[in-house]
């Protein structure tokens, strides 16, 4: 509803600040503060972009505070003054500061002015120690100056604000007496603790972590030869590196120093000072590494690459300035209090990671913030950055391709990196790729470790509890709460203006996640290990070697064009496979490494979120979000007793992973699961020589993981009922995303197909869908339609059952189509040169019974569809929403940016400002994005809300988006709040909110209307208001009913 050209202006204007913001904060820790100051006066009085952001003014006080220079702190305020920026807190904060490491002879009356200043800008001296983020000693400098001129003032701190202010959540503010143990209770004590702290924070100031890998080599004499010529490549390598890269630091700063010529514009300069040359060589030297390892098919653009470098840089550069200011020291002290704590008992009978962080960081009010406010570089920076170190790996670093040849001594110099342009979505994209004697050399080698950044490895810590915005999850590495695109900064805006009590259900449910420790399945990772190293098996979705994949066949020269795109065929298909294989492998070897690192460690995995609400762990590689290989090398390192239903639970849960009884009731499970208990145990005690029973699940490694605990849980001396488990049963939701829109449209019918209303067998949506598409291929087939007759037998379950799960999140016809494509590919019955048409014929059959079937979600799905295509179109804005428990959410997808960096003298060009998800919306998107994220918004929820109710019953709970986890002593406890949250969730007006909220943003009133507007234009915004008022009617399904259905989770 703004202009463009205000919307345009405003992007320039932040896009500025942001740039002169990061440059200064460099240049102060840099020493560069006479830079900073020229720079910020050419942009001041040349530049035709307004600066009004006082940061900008408080991150250069910050650098005369720490020298003491007055006069120039008072030069630069007289000229904020005169460009009408009023002075914030901190400038105040900076003022005082600078007079007290002064050596004016006045200090008392400069103090005195100050105040009267900050007064009459009502501004207390209180404030001052309330709203700062300090830095090293600066709190103790600034109290010392005040009470030299006011010696009776004692700061007072204000009351912490603890409690959430949701009306689904308020009820968890009540203190009551709970007798909650510690998720790790009796597995570590405080000085063990203690000693993995030290431990975590060095791996978090190296930022890589070395990692033994599980690949079986040869010590062949090939090898230690390999080894020997890559070890002396690396070390000619570095000297290289050092060399190249303070000769081109110098050759820049000697560019800089003509002032006329470089006009006083922003550069990278400073930003390759931050560091000393060994940690940028080290940068250099892991880069290389990652890019030789790099896949022969795929690389990212270059552009990725050079961000990730820059990137790189930024993290190493925050971590020593935490180190600098002491905030380490700090860190340790409220950490160490905090796990004593979190190890038990809970004397103070809080149950809240969160609640406790901050009451023990309260007490510690002297010394730097805990989260110091260090400004971000912008993508143009990281992107100058990158390029500038990437010019040193690509001129610098050569092999000599020579090097593997016996009978050569004559050395022979080449690139070890070179450029690759490939045309891909109608662009041509610059890539990196290595000498194939390089990726040769470095295969041969097979180097015995693998290194991680550190945040891709889980912590051998818990978490630090999220309680702001940057502050949570590993100690001092950079952990994002959102994960969202560089360049999508409005909802960071969105999350900023928030009220941080909003935010207080989500910090929860990401603290409650991020606090149960895991360990490795060791028998199952031993096993997987074996069948990795003898050539896996692709049955077991073990990936095989790469070397496995079958060469190309020599062939006859294609005398036809017809021959020839055979040919080309043939071998892109080879290709592919083979680039398919290699990543599986890597995938493969990558997990299994780290879990053979962890296998006698405890671990954690801290969490986030996407932009949806959605929990992610951080880790990427080893978690429990990953495949039936991943999720079964995991357990819980606290072990519960079984209890009377413990071993009931554990067996319905085989029996569900095998998906041999999805329509069958619980009662017919468990008699299953009974009945193959010589079967179960065959396959724990032999699992690979045995009957393998196991091989023939849909989940093979988590039913052997559960064959095995059956088998221990009965040998156990004691009883069953007293075995001690660490297994995690499942429950999973019952097409999940079809059971909100059931829930929001009230449909009963719809309620009933997906297992919200109670029932004696569970309902499957997909058979139900299947049958559907079957009546009407029998009609069409009947009628001589020659696909329908071909597809007869092949419309089955398993065919449709993605598409018809991923219709609630979004997926198209097309997709919808690659999906069972895929599917019919994969029966070896089906004639392939079918499977286009078939898939075709199938989509279209699906989407329409699903339309038949569920009609009060195609109302939804359309209103929430048409809602977005009007808000981006008419009032050209991103459509954002609130989800129930708080989170604003800002859908960012917008037109490409127009970021570009000058590629001369690697200087910002400020004409052109980073794309912004402040405006040009990507219409086609934002409408077909809408109602799954919504829906994933909603889903995201239940989960937080089960978390949140899971950890005051005091019972162990995590979560893969719409699948809950917990000890199968305590299943029946997560089921009844699963139940009960979701009836509280969709209790709530959710789609009567969403569109108060939508016209409160979006609808246009008298007053807003142009007199010169178009009547098409008057018209648009006028459907624009009544549509967005226009919610779907409700049926009349009773929500009560899901709190009685056994098959909603099961």
């Amino acid at each position: 509803k703004e202009k463009i050209s205000e919307l345009e202006l405003a992007g320039k204007e932040r896009s500025l600040a942001i740039l002169l913001a990061a440059y200064i904060d460099v240049c102060v820790n840099c020493g560069f503060l006479n830079r900073a100051w020229v720079t910020l006066n050419n942009y001041l009085n040349y530049s035709n972009i307004k600066i009004s952001d006082v940061k900008v003014f408080d991150l250069l006080y910050y650098g005369y505070a720490k020298s003491g220079n007055v006069e120039k702190l008072l030069e630069l305020w007289k000229i904020m003054r005169n460009n009408n920026i009023k002075p914030s807190t901190l400038s105040f904060t900076h003022r005082i500061e600078c007079i007290a490491k002064s050596s004016k002879h006045n200090k008392d009356e400069l103090l005195n002015t100050t105040l009267r200043v900050m007064f009459d800008e009502g501004i207390s001296i209180n404030k001052l120690f309330v709203d700062t983020k300090w830095r090293g000693d600066s709190r103790e400098t600034v109290l010392e100056a005040i009470r030299a001129v006011r010696p009776n003032f004692n700061p007072s701190v204000s009351k912490l604000a603890l409690n959430y202010n949701n009306c689904l959540v308020n009820h968890l503010n009540k203190t009551e007496k709970l007798n909650v143990t510690s998720p790790a209770e009796g597995l570590l004590c405080t000085n063990e603790l203690k000693l993995l702290f030290h431990e975590q924070l060095k791996k978090e100031r190296d930022l890589y972590v070395q990692v033994k890998s599980i690949e079986r080599s040869q010590s062949t004499e090939l090898v230690t030869i390999y080894r020997d010529k890559l070890a002396t490549l690396q070390s000619n390598w570095e000297k290289v590196i050092i060399n190249a890269f303070q000769r081109d630091l110098a050759g820049l700063h000697s560019l800089q120093q003509n002032i006329r010529r470089c006009g006083y514009e922003l550069n990278i300069y400073p930003y390759l000072t931050v560091l000393n040359a060994s940690e940028y060589k080290d940068i250099i030297m892991n880069e290389i590494r990652k890019l030789a390892e790099g896949s022969d098919s795929y690389s990212p653009t270059i552009s990725v690459l050079y961000r990730e470098l820059g990137s790189q840089v930024r993290l190493r550069y925050e971590n020593k300035v935490k180190c600098d200011e002491g905030l380490l020291n700090k860190l340790k002290g409220i950490y160490l209090e905090y796990s004593r704590w979190y190890l038990g008992p809970r004397a103070d009978n809080c149950i809240l990671g969160r609640h406790k962080w901050k009451t023990v960081a309260h007490k510690y009010q002297q010394g730097p913030s805990l989260e110091p406010d260090i400004p971000s570089w912008p993508p143009n920076v990281l992107l100058g950055i990158g390029k500038f170190l990437y010019n040193i790996i690509m001129r610098e670093i050569k092999v000599d391709v020579n090097m593997l040849r016996k009978n050569s001594n004559q050395e022979r110099l080449l690139p070890a990196f070179y450029t690759v342009y490939k045309y891909s979505n109608h662009a041509v994209k610059e890539e990196v790729k290595p000498h194939p004697l390089l990726a040769r050399l470095l295969r041969g080698a097979c180097l015995p470790y693998l290194s991680f950044n550190v945040t891709e490895v889980p912590m051998v810590i818990p978490p630090v509890p999220w309680n702001s915005l940057q502050s949570g999850g590993y100690v001092i590495a950079k952990t994002n709460f959102i994960r969202l695109p560089h360049q999508a900064v409005l909802q960071w805006k969105r999350l900023n203006e928030a009220p941080t009590s909003h935010l207080f259900p989500c910090f929860d449910s990401l603290n409650q996640l991020g606090s149960i420790p895991w360990k490795v399945n060791v028998p199952i990772l031993d096993l997987v290990i074996k069948i990795f190293n003898d050539g896996g098996n692709s049955k077991l979705a073990i990936p095989e070697s790469p070397s496995a994949c079958p060469y190309q066949e020599p062939e006859q020269t294609p005398a036809t064009q017809e021959e020839k795109y055979q040919a080309y065929k043939r071998r892109m298909l080879i290709r592919r496979k083979k680039a398919e294989m290699f990543s599986l492998w890597c995938d493969a070897l990558y997990k299994l490494s780290l879990a053979n690192h962890f296998r006698d460690k405890i671990f954690w995995l801290p969490h986030n979120m996407d932009f949806r609400g959605r929990v992610y762990p951080c880790p990427p590689h080893l978690n429990h979000l990953s495949s039936d290989m991943s999720r079964s090398l995991l357990c819980f390192a606290k072990g519960e007793p079984l209890g009377d239903k413990g071993l009931d639970w554990i067996k319905l849960h085989v029996v569900n992973l095998t998906g041999l009884k999805k329509r069958d009731s619980i009662d017919e499970r468990l008699a299953y699961g009974n009945a193959v208990l010589p079967l179960i145990i065959d396959s724990a005690d032999n699992p690979l020589t045995g009957k393998k029973w196991w091989m023939e699940s849909e989940e093979p490694w988590q039913t052997l993981a559960g064959c095995m605990e059956i088998r221990n849980a009965l040998q156990c001396p004691e009883g069953a009922e007293n075995y001690i488990s660490h297994f995690p049963v499942h429950q999973d939701g019952s097409c999940n995303g079809l059971q909100h829109y059931a829930a929001l449209g009230r449909d009963a019918a719809g309620a009933y197909s997906v297992n919200l209303s109670p029932c004696e067998k569970p309902q499957d949506v997909y058979s139900c869908v299947a049958a559907l598409v079957e009546k009407e291929r029998l009609k069409d087939a009947a009628e001589g339609i020659n696909i329908a007759q071909i597809l007869d037998g092949f419309v089955k379950r398993k065919v449709i059952k993605q598409t018809v799960m991923t219709t609630v999140y979004g997926v198209t016809r097309f997709g919808g189509r690659l999906q069972i494509a895929k599917q019919l590919k994969d029966i070896d019955d089906f004639p392939k040169e079918h499977i286009w048409p078939a898939s075709l014929y199938l989509v279209n059959k699906t989407f329409a019974c699903l339309r038949e079937m569920f009609s009060s979600t195609r109302e939804i799905q359309d209103w929430l569809t048409e809602s977005a295509r009007l808000i981006s179109q008419i009032c050209g804005q991103n459509v954002e929403y609130v989800t129930p428990l708080g989170l604003p959410v800002v859908q960012p997808y917008s037109k490409p940016s127009k970021a570009i960096v000058n590629k001369n003298n690697y200087t910002t060009n400020l004409n052109c400002h980073y794309g912004m998800d402040m405006f040009e919306p990507n219409v086609m998107k934002q409408r077909n994005a809408f109602p799954p994220n919504f829906i994933h918004s909603l889903d995201s929820t239940h989960m937080m809300l089960t978390s949140l109710h899971c950890e005051k019953a005091g019972i162990t709970f995590v979560s893969v988006h719409d699948c809950f986890w917990t000890h199968p002593k305590t299943v029946h406890i997560m089921n009844k709040i699963c139940r009960e949250q979701f009836v509280s969730l969709h209790s709530q007006p959710v789609l009567r909110n969403l569109s108060e909220f939508l016209v409160k943003k979006y609808s246009y009133t008298e007053r807003e209307n142009d007199f010169f507007d178009t009547p098409n234009i008057k018209a648009a915004k006028n459907n624009l208001n009544t549509f967005l008022k226009q919610v779907p009617q409700l049926g009349d399904f009773n929500l009560s009913e899901v709190l009685e259905s056994v098959y909603f989770f099961s």
